[in-house]
């Protein structure tokens, strides 16, 4: 492959502009009506998930949620290019894409309840864990489509990650393998313009995020984010290029988190309204409703038949997480290691003791 070929465009891949237009391209063909339709209808419901997962938060019932809020043409792009068989590994902030490979909505956000495990069965949806720490989870994408590549698999990894994890030593020490090995690995980042309260501004000096995989003999691409069906057409040419063995690309959506970074998080320090208001013309729900509906592939029917399913997933995670857990505290001491050590059997022996005198009636009466 020519130097030339690993450069990303100037500009972002576009199919669908934010008015819902059509904007022609000579290298990605728009997907056809049934693709967008049912992008859509993951967009409607990642939308709506994340209005409930918010409001899950301020109830008391959930710990922490990192919104992707305006990033969920980035979700369901990424969950909609793979194939049965093809395994997502996300991060904190990628549930609308877990769910949308088929994760319950109430075992996607055990995790962010502050349960002990991932709440859901890696292997049976082929979908990671959802990492906190930034890039850890590219290595693990890289390790494990390096071992399915040895064993003779079509099997293709995307690797999802945010602008601030590319400011991480894992994020190059995962490119730099997978393109030296030639691994079947999609690194998706989701460039939403800040990592936390520090602007990109002041992670890279870099043309864009993409420039940077032609460091590491891989192509690069840039995508508009908020446009779905650009995200579809980019994501599905590069999973057909690593399924083929032309290894790994280096996807950076443009796109931006309209919420704050968690609930626990002040945006309103470091970033001005009137910026979080430009992007709202740029919305990928509103974009893809306005081309659907001006095509006629958008009915009133299919939009209450989708914000209906929409409603009945969130009506599902409200019963679930309303509901309290029974709760072991030996958990804390049973899982750590196969066998418990002497301190640790006295740790959990003044626990336990802590919790009997906790529960004795007033006066110490038995």
């Amino acid at each position: 492959m020519e130097h030339a070929d690993l450069l990303p465009r100037d500009a972002a891949v576009q199919l669908i502009g934010p008015d819902g237009a059509v904007v022609d391209d000579e290298r990605y063909a728009l997907p056809d009506s049934d693709g967008l339709l049912a992008a859509y209808r993951g967009l409607v419901e990642g939308r709506r998930i994340n209005d409930q997962a918010s409001a899950l938060v301020r109830q008391g019932r959930l710990a922490v949620y990192p919104s992707s809020h305006g990033q969920e043409a980035c979700q369901i792009g990424a969950a909609l290019a793979l194939a049965d068989d093809d395994w997502l590994f996300p991060t904190y902030r990628d549930s609308v894409a877990v769910i949308a490979r088929g994760v319950a909505p109430a075992e996607a956000m055990v995790l962010l309840k502050g349960d002990w495990h991932s709440g859901y069965n890696v292997r049976a949806h082929h979908v990671a864990p959802q990492a906190t720490p930034l890039a850890t989870q590219l290595l693990h994408a890289v390790g494990f489509a390096y071992a399915a590549k040895r064993r003779g698999e079509r099997t293709v990894v995307v690797a999802l990650c945010g602008d601030g994890a590319t400011s991480e030593g894992d994020f190059h020490e995962a490119m730099n393998f997978a393109a030296v090995f030639h691994v079947p690995v999609v690194f998706f980042v989701q460039n939403n313009e800040f990592a936390i309260s520090v602007p990109l501004s002041r992670q890279t000096a870099a043309p864009s995020l993409a420039h940077k995989a032609i460091g590491y003999g891989m192509p690069g691409q840039r995508v508009d984010g908020n446009d779905v069906a650009a995200v579809l057409a980019v994501l599905g040419e590069a999973v057909d290029r690593a399924r083929a063995g032309g290894g790994p690309t280096l996807v950076e959506a443009h796109t931006y988190r309209m919420q704050a970074h968690t609930n626990a998080d002040d945006d309103t320090r470091y970033r001005e309204r009137a910026e979080v208001q430009a992007w709202v013309a740029r919305d990928p729900l509103a974009r893809l409703r306005a081309h659907l509906t001006s095509t006629g592939a958008l009915t009133e029917e299919l939009e209450a038949e989708f914000a209906g399913g929409a409603e009945q997933t969130a009506s599902a995670m409200r019963e679930a997480l309303n509901t309290d857990a029974d709760i072991d505290p030996e958990d804390l001491f049973r899982f750590v290691t196969e066998s418990r050590s002497p301190q640790r059997e006295e740790q959990w022996r003044m626990l336990s003791g802590e919790i009997e005198l906790a529960h004795e009636p007033a006066g110490g009466a038995r």
